[in-house]
């Protein structure tokens, strides 16, 4: 009887065979290579983290949150321990009890979980803290004391430790709540989106690595007292954004002002001006911690803070400098004009002219319209008209023309409209 008996399988395809092959491809797959690059997100959340201040990302699943966690922790040489916030009990962050030998006199002392007595044994490290909006209320609740204090049950978390946590949008997290507002006011709220370019150029074998700022040592007692006048600058004039509590549900499990949020901004300006940080990582960390209203109001007073005095302007307006962008320059010249039409004398309407000719030499021609227009109509009788004017004549009247122009155009389109 005639059987089919399948061939004999090569010696090198038996399954461990097999299973060297594949490690042998996971190692080559895995072999990719790095280069430097600028990344806004990564250099917020490290000032963030240096400040010692608690750091929320917020992100869509998948969109590399945890990647960026763990570079964190090896650029920083701290060990990371991730806790998954929704998959443990309020016990689990605010201690379990254990009865002693005589609890009348001694307690009921909070034991603390394996992952916390590791970090106080280890001085120092990264504690991530994964899907905190999939955490229910009552999760949450335990996480207050430690995010606020750092402490768990009886155990307090060494200064060496810093925490970020993680979230997605209750949109697209399983089972997802809203932060309650006590735990969102304790955050520094990241936005975390992908970079299109680096994800591309990384599946193609070379990532991002990014730089990580540096504090200069020089800059420190500059960086506190412009952080300090740029905050109590702004809610002097506006005290109402001291603490405002958001309406919605949903805008309170966010970044929202209140003096503990206040206080965590002006560390954080103090850093970012520290390190010498862009606007745009500074509005991130701003914006994330005091709501995006705020957040662009300390962004403009900011701006102002830097605007030069209208006084040493008029001094000496043939070698004034003025700011190179637009909306700033606008800003220092009606600062000038402002001045004048407080005080005003023959010699500074004269300096004013003088300064508004440079700035048209410097720049856009049409940021002195508005000032020049203005500072004409401070003139008094007995002033002559100074050279100056005639360097702006063309461009005011350019610019009037232009905007009658604009007005007939308008009009017309509402006739044909009708």
């Amino acid at each position: 009887m005639l059987t089919n008996t399948p061939p004999s399988a090569p010696m090198n395809s038996a399954p461990d065979s097999q299973l060297a092959v594949a490690e042998t491809l996971m190692s080559l797959l895995r072999d990719t290579t790095t280069e430097p690059r600028p990344d806004i997100q990564l250099e917020a959340l490290t000032l963030a983290v240096s400040a010692d201040l608690p750091v929320l990302l917020w992100g869509e699943p998948g969109i590399g949150k945890t990647a960026a966690l763990t570079q964190l922790a090896a650029s920083l040489d701290l060990p990371l321990t991730t806790v998954i916030a929704s998959v443990h009990e309020p016990s689990d962050f605010s201690g379990l009890p254990i009865v002693g030998d005589d609890p009348a006199e001694q307690g009921v002392p909070m034991a603390p979980p394996d992952w916390a007595v590791r970090l106080v044994r280890a001085g120092k490290g990264l504690l991530f803290l994964d899907e905190l909006s999939t955490a229910p209320p009552a999760v949450q609740a335990a996480l207050l004391r430690l995010v606020l204090e750092r402490r768990i049950g009886a155990l307090q978390l060494p200064p060496g430790v810093r925490i970020v946590a993680a979230a997605n949008p209750r949109s697209s997290a399983a089972d997802g709540w809203e932060l309650s507002p006590p735990l969102a006011n304790r955050f520094v709220h990241l936005q975390w989106t992908h970079d299109h370019e680096a994800v591309v150029r990384g599946l193609a074998g070379t990532w991002p690595r990014a730089t990580l700022p540096r504090l200069a040592p020089e800059k420190l007692p500059e960086a506190v007292d412009f952080a300090r006048r740029a905050v109590c600058g702004l809610l002097s004039a506006r005290p109402t954004l001291v603490h405002r509590l958001p309406t919605t549900e949903t805008r309170r499990g966010g970044p929202w002002p209140s003096p503990r949020s206040w206080d965590m901004t002006l560390n954080l300006i103090a850093f970012a001006t520290a390190a010498g940080s862009s606007r745009e990582v500074l509005s991130l960390l701003v914006r994330g911690t005091v709501g995006d209203g705020p957040g662009l109001e300390l962004l403009a007073s900011l701006d102002r803070m830097d605007l030069p005095d209208p006084e040493d302007l008029l001094a000496d307006p043939a070698n004034a400098v003025l700011p190179e962008r637009g909306d700033l320059r606008q800003a220092a010249l009606d600062g000038v004009v402002a001045a004048v039409r407080t005080r005003p004398d023959r010699a500074r309407w004269d300096a004013a002219w003088a300064l508004l000719v440079r700035a048209l030499e410097t720049g856009a021609p049409d940021l002195v319209v508005v000032p020049a227009t203005t500072l004409a109509s401070v003139r008094q009788e007995d002033w002559d008209v100074p050279a100056a004017v005639e360097h702006l004549a063309g461009v005011v009247s350019l610019s009037q023309r232009a905007d009658r122009a604009a007005d007939r155009v308008d009009r017309v389109g509402a006739k044909a409209g009708r």
